[in-house]
């Protein structure tokens, strides 16, 4: 046995000197050991060719399977980096191709099957607006430019402060001062350099809302007042981009994805008013666990994911509740408001 593999090493080895493909080495040791094997079957037994390759077919044919798997696992993946480089249709195109480092980057995505190449590839042409780099929006700013998203733009009119960095994990202390579209930003593109990020200091107003929202697919919410997430739902709704929208409180969030151009109920149609004043207290007012903004603001970054990949079952007219004191999570299901102002007709002024 030890001889038949130091003759597939020589043959391997001379291989390699000559230059021969891949291909052509894994038939010179196909050959090597079919021949193996094929006298371990036609030899009578004692015959001395048999004992001097082993005696018996069966470690043989082992090994063999064993590389076949193998062979079939490279070809398979090498298969999944060529599907990523090329669109859905087949032709190769310089508009969404992947360089090495990218196929490497996101090879643990390309090999699902839910997401895969052509999945990888809509990520990279998705543009993502996030509202508001604090508290959630910082965890999904993260891993939306961790998972590949092309184009991710943030707005926010605040500035980094120390109070922050207790939740807020896209900043540091030296970003105490700086605007925080820009620390976010920094951090997104040390983290991956092959997307493009999109600063927005300033505050989002009805009269900027619209024509922002209009560049972008898929619109995340992690600002922290009433009278924003109404606008936003109504800009949303009114050019039918879905919307992801988290909110938090001392230890518990929750999410969901308002998307009634698909089927379920907007923002207002949960929350038709505004609570009164002091009913529901801000983060600074009531307090907020540092990582329950991560956990929240992760998963709305999954299920940006999701819509834009189309894998799984998003969270159209459901939203989530997660307790992170007790470790529950529940669902609970929404529907429609028939009287709603804002998707039960379009408004044609916002």
């Amino acid at each position: 046995m030890v001889l038949v593999l130091a003759v597939g090493a020589i043959l391997w080895g001379l291989g390699m000197l000559v230059g021969a493909t891949r291909r052509v080495q894994f038939i010179m040791l196909s050959g090597l050991f079919g021949g193996v094997v094929l006298m371990q079957l036609i030899l009578p037994d004692g015959h001395g060719l048999r004992g001097a390759t082993g005696g018996s077919a069966g470690p043989w044919l082992l090994f063999w399977g064993l590389g076949s798997v193998g062979l079939l696992y490279g070809i398979g993946l090498r298969a999944l980096r060529r599907r990523a480089r090329e669109p859905e249709g087949g032709k190769a195109t310089k508009v969404g191709a992947f360089s090495e480092r990218e196929l490497d980057r996101y090879a643990r995505h390309i090999v699902l099957r839910e997401i895969g190449g052509p999945g990888q590839k809509r990520l990279k042409q998705a543009r993502v607006l996030v509202i508001g780099a604090g508290g959630l929006g910082a965890p999904a700013l993260l891993y939306l430019a961790a998972a590949g998203v092309g184009t991710i733009g943030v707005i926010d009119d605040d500035e980094v402060e120390n109070s922050n960095l207790q939740r807020q994990v896209i900043h540091r202390v030296d970003s105490i001062g700086m605007p925080k579209v820009f620390s976010a930003e920094q951090a997104m593109l040390a983290q991956n350099p092959d997307i493009e990020v999109r600063p927005y200091h300033r505050r989002l107003e009805q009269g900027n809302a619209a024509e922002l929202f209009d560049e972008y697919d898929v619109i995340l919410d992690g600002t922290d007042n009433f009278d924003t997430r109404y606008l936003v739902n109504r800009i949303a709704v009114k050019l039918d981009k879905p919307l992801i929208s988290g909110a938090l409180s001392q230890w518990e969030g929750q999410l969901s994805v308002f998307d009634p151009a698909n089927g379920g109920p907007c923002y207002q149609c949960i929350f038709p008013e505004a609570p009164a004043d002091g009913l529901a207290p801000s983060c600074a007012e009531a307090g907020v666990v540092g990582p329950l903004p991560g956990v929240v603001g992760a998963m709305m970054a999954l299920e940006a994911v999701k819509l834009i990949t189309g894998a799984g079952a998003g969270l159209r007219g459901e939203m989530l509740i997660y307790d992170g004191l007790y470790g529950e999570s529940r669902k609970m299901t929404l529907k429609q408001r028939e009287n709603c102002p804002v998707c039960g007709v379009k408004q044609d002024d916002t």
